[in-house]
């Protein structure tokens, strides 16, 4: 089900997404070698109460963290551990705050210490692409056109986009349709209404765009072993084009 969203919904949500971006702020600040994603978690949890929010994907079918944790060829869902991050990682950390009711999702990818060049041009190739992506979200466009650009950027440059996995409206729940692949051909699919709001959040791989699961049941990590990258905003869909609900700037 598709919900479509009141003037007031979006600026709570707004609220809340900018403590999302606020948190992402502080945890840029703390990534370093030797720091475990469980801290990250942790600090990030705590974050959370501090301000009177919830981690709205701890206890979602089952998950027990308040973040998600890829590092390296996981692609997303990569649960916090206490292995220390290393030199040269990257590692992308994606949670949800649940602000009164109101939610905001985020995900960024965070180089840890000194990295590669193709890490840091993946990195960069990402994030364009999902903002290519935003630009499509505009009233009367269709999914399609958000998953044909962000895919005709991505493409040309030898990575590619992981197609197991995508974006989807949000609030009042975590998961909600429409789902919103970042690849497709432009003219097609649902068309995009005002009042809703949905995460573009493209992963994008070094290697192919297949992926393969942990014994976990939640991991999902490409199957040559390449590097894998994702950035996620949410995004409301406004008579004034594409607000993003969880901008950093």
């Amino acid at each position: 089900m598709i919900t479509i969203k009141s003037e007031q919904e979006i600026r709570m949500m707004h609220e809340a997404g900018k403590q999302v971006a606020a948190l992402h702020k502080e945890i840029a600040k703390i990534i370093r070698p030797g720091i475990t994603t469980l801290q990250i978690d942790a600090f990030a949890e705590q974050f959370m109460t501090q301000i009177g929010a919830t981690p709205e994907q701890k206890g979602f079918n089952g998950y027990r963290f308040a973040t998600c944790a890829s590092i390296n060829d996981e692609i997303c869902h990569g649960f916090p551990n206490e292995r220390p991050l290393q030199d040269g990682d990257i590692v992308t950390i994606d949670f949800v705050i649940n602000l009164n009711g109101s939610l905001a999702d985020s995900a960024w990818t965070y180089a840890v210490g000194s990295i590669s060049e193709e890490a840091h041009r993946l990195m960069e190739i990402t994030k364009q692409s999902m903002y290519k992506g935003i630009e499509q979200a505009l009233i009367g466009n269709r999914l399609g056109d958000i998953g044909q650009a962000i895919q005709s950027f991505v493409e040309p440059t030898g990575f590619s986009v992981v197609r197991d996995f995508c974006g989807h409206g949000v609030g009042p729940t975590l998961h909600e349709d429409p789902q919103v692949p970042h690849y497709g051909k432009a003219g097609t699919g649902l068309r995009l209404k005002e009042g809703m709001v949905i995460t573009i959040e493209p992963m994008v791989n070094t290697g192919g765009w297949h992926a393969k699961m942990d014994l976990n049941d939640w991991t999902a990590r490409t199957v040559d072993g390449s590097l894998s990258a994702q950035y996620e905003h949410t995004v409301a869909i406004t008579a004034n084009g594409p607000l993003i609900l969880t901008a950093q700037d």
